[in-house]
């Protein structure tokens, strides 16, 4: 089942984060990765208006999307982004699938 990494963070030197921007497209296609959203704009629906980076990205499954995480590539590439970005934060949230049961909190 699919698991989702959003990612969001504060960019305050896009040079530098271009580096990393440069090198992560590669280590997610080993992985079977991609981008759902890539810092695209982000409309404020409820609450404190949203003016980070947001990005999205989809996996197989949890275990693929930790092993990419995880890689020794993606770990070097991920240096420039904290190197050039603040407040970053990265969640994974495992999909449910149409026929899963829905969330009684939801």
């Amino acid at each position: 089942m699919a698991a989702y990494m959003i990612c969001t963070m504060r960019v305050h030197d896009p040079e530098t984060y271009k580096k990393y921007t440069a090198l992560t497209p590669a280590t997610l296609k080993k992985y079977g990765g991609k981008f759902l959203t890539r810092g695209d704009p982000v409309t404020t629906c409820e609450g404190e208006t949203f003016t980070d980076r947001m990005v999205i990205l989809e996996f197989p499954d949890e275990a693929t999307a930790r092993a990419w995480y995880n890689d020794t590539d993606y770990q070097a590439a991920s240096k420039f982004r904290r190197a050039s970005s603040d407040r970053g934060r990265m969640v994974l949230q495992q999909g449910r699938g149409e026929s899963a049961a829905p969330d009684p909190l939801v």
